[in-house]
């Protein structure tokens, strides 16, 4: 195709999965300065001052303190009722204990160090990489969370259940999840490639700027495998082409926008004509409060559970086959079929992750899994934000999804019973049968959630 200009109204094809699935209000922040207050180390026996924190300056601590500590630290989390930093520290004398505590941070004494559970970790990999399977290091528990999908029944389970058990008492916890672990791709709506056998659809996640300096944006790697060239409407004209692309292993693509020109905004559209402007990439923390925005149930909240989690996808080209990723994070915020890609992010406009996979729905719920993004950055070079033209780009859009036609006008109308959503014309810009009520819910939710961001402001989206 022509390399022309395109209108701004398509400059950012879907970011996070611009389509208005669910209106999402979002209220001006009222940011907290960080304070001290008193805090109480039960765990450790004493008490001390913890300070109250945002969920980004936790992880930047934690790294510090993990740093400082060595081998003592044995990983953390947000605690984000009360806004703190909870810090597990193994065979830990007194004077580490003093040394966390100065920080502003609650200690907690803890029996498995980080290198007994990432060693269980390793045997998991070796004994039981089975498809349907997932692991993660859950710091609150102290222990690897180990799931299994409705897939892993009988010799794969007791395979399992054995390696767990060898791992010893008060190493793994071992669950079963109702869903089937997959990846979150789909013929239907969002961003669209054609190949053999059919269409596909993703979620566009961030845009970013390449290293040569052109616009692009970043999705899931399972995606970029699966197609090369991407359009923003259902067997429209490519309008961007994948440069990189990783899975298994990780999960993350670059994909390049073909129009140098294109200007691509640094923000996510939560729908209803609000954005929230990404400012940078940032770490995942178990305990705090992100939000999901994928082009199939619009945008879902939740929590962080698991860090440097390990999901074992069956593979979709061997029927005996196993497609491993690694480094995920772990929430139970929910998604389904067409928000993979799609982006997961922070009140405050941190860039956490791409949507991966996982298992359930937004009815059901279940475990989802997201490629960092500060990962995926380092590995394809880019760096977040604007690409291409130096212009405001969406702030000349009218709404996510700002040309949509045939909208239900039903306050009880939900994402999930519109008319054309598997045939929509555009991604997030000309959706016909889009529910334009705010407050419509995606999926059809049976109710909606509020998350409460730990700088004081709120988004409210379906959960």
């Amino acid at each position: 195709m022509s390399h022309k200009r395109m209108p701004k109204r398509k400059a950012a094809i879907a970011v996070g999965g611009v389509a208005a699935l669910g209106a999402a209000a979002l209220l001006l922040p009222n940011a907290n300065a960080s304070q001290d207050k008193s805090g109480d180390n039960a765990a450790s026996g004493t008490t001390g001052t913890a300070k109250t924190l945002k969920a980004t300056q936790a992880s930047g601590l934690a790294a510090q303190l993990q740093k400082i500590l060595g081998d003592a630290f044995a990983g953390s989390y947000y605690d984000s009722g009360k806004q703190q930093l909870v810090v597990n520290v193994v065979n830990g004398d007194s004077n580490t204990i003093v040394q966390a505590k100065k920080a502003g941070v609650v200690v907690r004494q803890v029996k498995n160090s980080t290198r007994d559970l990432k060693a269980a970790a390793g045997t998991l990999k070796t004994k039981a990489t089975i498809p349907g399977t997932s692991w993660a290091v859950d710091p609150r528990t102290n222990k690897v969370l180990v799931t299994a999908d409705s897939t892993v029944t009988g010799a794969k389970w007791d395979r399992l259940q054995s390696t767990v058990r060898s791992l010893g008492s008060g190493m793994a916890t071992l669950k079963k999840s109702a869903g089937t672990f997959k990846t979150f791709v789909s013929g239907g709506d969002a961003i669209f490639s054609q190949v053999q056998g059919g269409g596909v659809r993703c979620s566009l996640g961030f845009n970013v700027t390449a290293s040569d300096g052109s616009p692009a944006f970043l999705t899931a790697g399972h995606c970029g495998v699966a197609a090369k060239d991407w359009s923003d409407s259902q067997n429209g004209q490519p309008i961007a082409t994948v440069d990189q692309a990783t899975f298994p292993g990780n999960d993350f693509s670059l994909v390049k926008y073909n129009d140098p020109a294109t200007q691509a905004p640094s923000e996510v559209n939560t729908g209803n004509g609000q954005t929230v402007q990404i400012t940078q990439a940032a770490d995942a923390t178990v305990g705090e409060t992100v939000f999901r925005m994928g082009s199939t149930t619009g945008l879902h909240d939740g929590q962080v559970t698991g860090l440097d989690a390990t999901v074992n996808f069956q593979s979709e080209t061997d029927p005996n086959g196993v497609d491993t990723v690694n480094g995920l994070i772990q929430t139970d915020v929910c998604a389904e079929p067409g928000d993979s890609g799609g982006s997961l992010f922070t009140q405050d406009g941190g860039a956490v992750g791409l949507t991966s996979g996982g298992s359930g729905d937004c009815t059901s719920g279940g475990e989802t899994f997201f490629q960092p993004v500060t990962a995926a950055l380092q590995a394809t070079g880019a760096t977040l934000g604007n690409g291409g033209g130096a212009g405001n780009g969406a702030g000349d859009q009218s709404s996510a999804g700002g040309d949509q036609t045939g909208g239900s006008a039903d306050p009880s109308a939900s994402a999930g019973d519109q008319s054309g959503a598997g045939d929509q014309s555009g991604a997030g810009g000309d959706q016909t049968g889009g529910s334009a009520d705010p407050s419509a819910s995606a999926g059809d939710q049976p109710g909606t959630g509020s998350g409460s961001a730990d700088d004081g402001s709120s988004l409210t989206s379906t959960r």
